[in-house]
């Protein structure tokens, strides 16, 4: 049987709408080189990829600017990264042959908003009344539904389907007003 690498990354859900967090998870073969890692990170919208050479076991945090979504006042200025789907590709030498690729769905800004929402319902550990119960019954839904979009993007290889549950969470969760705050 062939010796071979098996390739794997993990991305981070982050609260930190500034990165993308990737670590390498990779089982590296010892009798083979590990040379020229390339990671390809498309954003969304984004036809072509950033390209960032790697080394094995990388664990890092990637910014805006890595990911050509800033261009200026890279130093100085730290641009949110949008949510959406990201197509993550790692390879190593021969790079045709030896890669992995991943979608995922970062959330993180949505993540944000469903907290903040959270944090202005009145919740304690007595039995809500009916108008609470119901505002967390559909805080319930629309976490559902983003877990759900994640699924379809990482795991059912359906990012045009998880989008857009994404984007019909992140409408019913804007809509959501606290009157029983």
């Amino acid at each position: 049987m062939a010796t071979k690498h098996i390739l794997s990354l993990e991305v981070l859900n982050v609260s930190n709408p500034e990165i993308l967090s990737i670590k390498d998870t990779s089982q590296y073969a010892s009798e083979l080189p590990v040379t020229c890692g390339d990671l390809a990170i498309t954003s969304p919208g984004f036809n072509s990829p950033s390209t960032i050479d790697v080394q094995p076991g990388f664990d890092f945090s990637v910014n805006a600017c890595a990911l050509n979504l800033q261009t200026t006042d890279c130093s100085g200025l730290r641009t949110v990264i949008p949510d959406g789907v990201y197509i993550i590709r790692y390879s190593v030498s021969p790079g045709d042959k030896v890669y992995v690729e991943y979608n995922h769905l970062r959330t993180t800004s949505l993540m944000e908003l469903y907290y903040r929402k959270l944090c202005k319902l009145d919740i304690d550990k007595c039995t809500p009344y009916s108008e609470r119960e119901k505002v967390l019954e559909e805080m319930h839904d629309i976490r559902t539904m983003i877990d759900a979009a994640r699924a379809k993007v990482e795991y059912c290889s359906s990012p045009q389907a998880g989008t857009e549950l994404l984007n019909f969470a992140k409408r019913k969760l804007e809509k959501i007003t606290c009157t029983v705050c």
